[in-house]
């Protein structure tokens, strides 16, 4: 079983926006053993998704495409899949009340425009959408010597990504000749970017390994996801066992823990672990830090709000040291740790940076953190360092609580 991944939209014909759904599909589909052949873009036209469709159709099994199931009349890939099919768009009553009833949950009336997203190839299955206004398409395509099963699903991310896990991958694991266990593993990383991860890793990211490690990066924090294949579960995290070791052994502390678990859940509980407490005031993160560890308080519970006393935002005119903000967090709310961070400034290559002071009873560290990554993740980059440097120190005992 091969497959082809289809990414729909002048936006990114154009070099408008970048393509990342068609990697994150295709590491998916590696995952679960499927090979992908082509990639292919196409620009919201009939003629053009008519032609791409029906290319893939005539070398791939199955066709996972993103993008066009919008509401609007360049949102065509209804029509490119009907047409193919051979037969007209039909309005599915469930559908629409679905996505009438998300314009009512937010108290404002549905646009003509969108009774759009509940027409569908005659013969077609839905693919529930249960985030967005954008149900999803299952429909297979005619081709000589048999047909090819195309999922459609919308071009935002994050939906695709739930319907995929929801629907689309339990789908295509049915279609397999030999069912088998998938067990995936995520390891997740902060402190280096995802080049450099992958270079310290040697030959473990690379395409047919068995088990499949793949790396992917969100506002600077880097998942390593290992995949095994097997008879049942216990022989998967077999298999993952020794990966996740070497894993661990090359990146050492950059790895700071597994699944969900953010960079801030690990650093309060390297401060719950030494009985300690923690408490920030900011200038230059705008409340980012205190915000992140308050959402880590919450889930982790008692031992983590234990250990979490609060958090100050001054105004980015004040010019108080990282120093001085450090001792502040520890002197107004009590705490063993304190975690200052200065304003904005020019670093000394001059691009913009701030200061990270942390203070305990026996000494205060000051450390630089040169903004980057553009300016959609700089904050969110800047606090998370913040805030991993105290796990950092705490768990190589240069700050100790």
């Amino acid at each position: 079983m091969h497959a082809e991944v289809i990414a729909i939209g002048d936006e990114l014909t154009s070099g408008q926006r970048l393509d990342t759904n068609s990697r994150w599909i295709a590491t998916e589909l590696g995952v679960l053993g499927i090979p992908v052949g082509f990639h292919t873009t196409v620009p919201d036209t009939l003629e053009a998704g008519i032609e791409a469709f029906r290319l893939a159709a005539g070398r791939a099994d199955v066709i996972v495409a993103t993008g066009g199931l919008g509401p609007t009349a360049d949102d065509l890939t209804r029509d490119v899949l009907a047409a193919l099919v051979g037969g007209p768009l039909e309005l599915d009553a469930d559908a629409l009340a679905l996505v009438e009833s998300r314009f009512a949950r937010r108290g404002v009336a549905m646009p003509d425009s969108n009774r759009r997203q509940a027409l569908f190839p005659r013969g077609c299955r839905i693919v529930p959408n249960p985030t967005g206004t954008a149900p999803g398409i299952d429909v297979e395509l005619p081709r000589d010597g048999g047909r090819a099963r195309v999922f459609a699903l919308p071009g935002v991310p994050a939906e695709m990504k739930t319907m995929w896990q929801a629907t689309v991958a339990p789908a295509l694991l049915a279609m397999l000749p030999e069912r088998a266990t998938i067990v995936q593993r995520r390891i997740k990383c902060f402190g280096a970017g995802e080049s450099a991860v992958e270079a310290m890793l040697p030959d473990l990211v690379r395409r047919g390994r068995d088990p499949l490690v793949g790396i992917t990066a969100h506002e600077a924090t880097i998942t390593l996801r290992i995949a095994a294949r097997g008879r049942d579960e216990a022989e998967c995290r077999g298999r993952i066992a020794p990966t996740e070791a070497t894993i661990r052994a090359c990146l050492g502390p950059i790895v700071y823990g597994v699944e969900d678990d953010e960079v801030e859940d690990a650093t309060l509980a390297a401060v719950a672990a030494r009985a300690a407490t923690i408490a920030s005031v900011e200038i230059g993160t705008g409340g980012r830090v205190a915000a992140i560890l308050a959402q880590a308080e919450a889930r982790r519970g008692p031992a983590a709000a234990a250990a979490f006393l609060g958090g100050r935002v001054l105004g980015t005119r004040d010019r108080a040291t990282a120093e001085t903000l450090a001792a502040a967090a520890r002197r107004e709310f009590g705490a063993a740790v304190g975690l200052g961070i200065g304003g904005l400034r020019t670093g000394p290559d001059g691009r913009e940076a701030l200061d990270i002071a942390i203070e305990t009873e026996r000494e205060t560290r000051v450390t630089t953190h040169v903004l980057g990554g553009g300016p959609d993740i700089a904050a969110s980059r800047a606090a998370k360092t913040a805030v991993d440097r105290v796990r950092l120190s705490l768990l190589a005992g240069e700050v100790p609580a």
